[in-house]
């Protein structure tokens, strides 16, 4: 039973698309649970080659209501009394609280997983909500028989604020399916660009956490050296209006895409993707950019060291804005660097982080839980 607040576009509903494409169906009989899917409210989620049932949870979302919440639990509850899952797996930290809790009132006996996809640690909350969160997820580490990190940087962060035990915790990086790559000169018409023109791209939320402030800062630091280079922002946000309103005096350098489906254009039409975050667990643009043979620059946060080889597929960087500059400059100034720091980068990323490896690693851990539970069971069943 996988439990999920949203099917969106972020990271965790990519990899929940890719598990429930791949899993081994025979094997396992895994289903989807959530309160909301991106773009329909049908009952079916499709994906390339076939569709999904999808089990509507309603009042399952990401936003604190208690009323919704309490609906959400006792939904959770009778779908595992209904379902009486061996495993339940949860992703996003109120799927994570409310499937864990529910797993305990149901009486069902599942092994629990839950995944972290980062964490909410630093970035996110005021330093009081920030020790609510500590206290809630080390409750909830209590109940849980693993604790999946997409990367060792957050589980070691994780185990640093007193969350879970280091035996509890294993680390599955995500896996990406590489989807197809156009030619840069197909992806820059495609966007309106300039064909000549050095070009540094963002992929992502708009979001506090995300800084796309910090972008448009190392925007303007860079066209002081190189007057002609065009940022491109793909996504959206809280923030669109502020960065809108930021890059106002080099709009002529800016375009605002919005969210694309096709990010793959995003990354063939770019020099460079940059990332700025405050904080991240292992962040999806960054394989997908190395997929499509794009170097990157990035804040070292997170579990991205994990990502990126610093000075080998990309370069890592401190959070203030000037050294993202110079970091971008250095690879828009050096094309034969950024050539091979990219072909490295499609290496490195298609052999760690691809599709078959996530199911692969996903399949043996629920193997080895349910091994694990059936022991215990037994056991218990003799009087042990």
């Amino acid at each position: 039973m996988e439990i999920i607040a949203r099917m969106n576009v972020g990271g965790p509903a990519t990899q929940v698309m890719g598990l429930c494409e791949r899993l081994n169906h025979e094997e396992f009989d895994h289903r989807l649970y959530t309160g909301h899917v991106e773009g329909g409210e049908g009952d079916h989620l499709h994906l390339r080659n076939s569709a999904v049932e999808v089990h509507r949870i309603p009042g399952l979302g990401r936003s604190v209501k208690p009323a919704d919440d309490y609906r959400a639990l006792s939904g959770l509850t009778r779908a595992m009394r209904g379902f009486r899952p061996h495993i339940v797996h949860t992703r996003t930290a109120k799927a994570g609280a409310l499937g864990r809790v529910a797993a305990c009132l149901s009486g069902v006996g599942s092994a629990r997983i839950h995944v972290f996809h980062g964490h909410l640690l630093y970035g996110y909350f005021s330093p009081a909500k920030r020790h609510l969160y500590v206290r809630t997820e080390r409750l909830l580490a209590h109940v849980s028989d693993r604790l999946v990190t997409v990367g060792s940087q957050v589980r070691d962060e994780l185990l640093q604020a007193g969350i879970g035990r280091p035996e509890q915790y294993v680390v599955i990086p995500p896996g990406v399916r590489a989807g197809p790559v156009p030619d840069r000169g197909a992806a820059r018409a495609a966007l309106g660009l300039p064909q000549d023109a050095p070009v540094v791209a963002y992929v992502g939320r708009l979001t506090q956490v995300k800084r796309p402030d910090r972008f448009v800062a190392v925007a303007h630091a860079v066209l002081g050296r190189i007057p002609g280079c065009h940022f491109v922002m793909c996504g959206g946000g809280e923030l669109g209006r502020q960065v809108e309103r930021d890059a106002e005096t080099v709009r002529d350098s800016f375009h605002l895409l919005g969210w694309r489906g096709d990010v793959e254009t995003v990354y063939a039409a770019a020099d460079v993707v940059l990332l700025t975050s405050d904080n991240e667990g292992t962040p999806l643009t960054l394989v997908e950019a190395g997929m499509a043979g794009t170097p990157v620059v990035s804040t070292l946060v997170g579990s991205v060291s994990e990502v990126v080889r610093d000075g080998h597929t990309g370069l890592l960087s401190g959070t203030d804005p000037d050294e993202l500059a110079a970091h971008t400059v250095r690879l828009l100034s050096d094309p034969g660097l950024a050539r091979r720091m990219g072909g490295a980068a499609r290496d490195w990323t298609t052999y760690a982080f691809n599709l078959d490896r996530l199911v692969s690693d996903t399949e043996d851990l629920y193997r080895s839980l349910c091994e694990t539970r059936g022991r215990h069971l037994l056991a218990r069943g003799n009087g042990r």
